[in-house]
């Protein structure tokens, strides 16, 4: 069996620990995971779901505030004679030395088609970017920002209304067989890596906070895009007396007006104008309650 130390963190990478740790291919005898980290109101020390899963299951579990500079962490790890790393979402940079540990590779799932998208948000990049596809690749890591050569890759269809919460479930369930794929492949000779096309590079640099904020001047089509590219991820939002107002649901629909008005109330929600075209915003969150119907916020507000 191929033996796998799983670096990974958020849950998009729970299914692929699972699937990999199930498998008759590969035997699982690790898992690093970022430190655990206060949440929720009272701030409470909360566990990664990797590391949950691993302790539920007898994994020996790693924590390092940044296994670079944490030599007896990656002894440790060099001590479980791993045949691959495989890395998803991990959220540290591993130093050549912790590349150097496994005896074939270390194997890293991308959330898009590289060499599009490389680095830290390619799956908000994809739907905020209107992009009609995307998908994950294996690829060999290296030191630089996801530049390795490329394993394998699948292509996943962004339907219109498809959110960014919606990608990464379909990602979640798609990735586990690909990285097992990748594993057997690579170890049996089948897989040749290829490199990656400098040409078509594109970067998925982080959010800024100021992105987030919706400029009605803009097309509806391309706020459309944004409320689904950071739905929950942190939302995109406007301000309505003096009330972040945060929009979860959208649609693109015919229409003109001054940009940011409330052209009409309607059975479905409120339609804004915008540069181009109108945007109807179907479910908002206001600040201080709950995600509700648009329409019935707005028909609140004349109580």
């Amino acid at each position: 069996m191929i033996r796998v130390v799983f670096f990974g963190t958020p849950k998009i990478a729970l299914k692929s620990l699972e699937y990999l740790f199930n498998s008759d291919k590969t035997k699982v005898v690790g898992v690093v995971t970022q430190p655990d980290k206060p949440a929720g109101r009272g701030h409470k020390l909360t566990m990664s779901p990797i590391k949950e899963f691993a302790l539920d299951h007898g994994l020996p579990v790693f924590q390092p505030k940044s296994i670079r500079k944490e030599p007896e962490i990656q002894e440790e790890l060099r001590n479980l004679n791993p045949d691959f790393f495989v890395t998803f979402a991990f959220g540290q940079i591993l130093s050549q030395e912790v590349l150097d540990i496994p005896k074939y590779e270390t194997i890293n799932l991308h959330a898009s088609l590289l060499p599009k998208y490389r680095g830290a948000n390619p799956i908000q990049r994809a739907i905020i970017n209107g992009d009609a596809e995307t998908g994950i690749c294996t690829m060999i890591t290296e030191l630089g920002l996801d530049c390795g050569d490329v394993c394998q890759r699948l292509v996943i269809p962004i339907s219109d209304d498809m959110n960014c919460e919606d990608l990464f479930n379909e990602i979640s369930e798609k990735s586990p067989k690909l990285l097992e794929e990748t594993l057997t492949g690579l170890t049996d000779g089948t897989i040749h890596p290829v490199p990656q096309c400098e040409d078509g590079v594109c970067m998925a640099k982080k959010l800024t906070k100021e992105e987030t904020v919706i400029d009605w001047s803009k097309p509806a089509r391309e706020i459309h895009n944004l409320v689904r590219g950071i739905y929950k991820f942190p939302s995109a939002s406007f301000k309505y007396n003096d009330k972040i107002i945060k929009v979860m649901k959208t649609k693109v629909c015919d229409g003109t007006g001054k940009a940011g008005e409330f052209v009409e109330v309607c059975k479905n929600g409120i339609k804004v104008a915008c540069g181009k075209d109108c945007l109807l915003l179907e479910r908002i969150k206001p600040e201080g309650k709950g995600e509700m119907n648009a329409r019935d916020w707005y028909n609140g507000l004349k109580k």
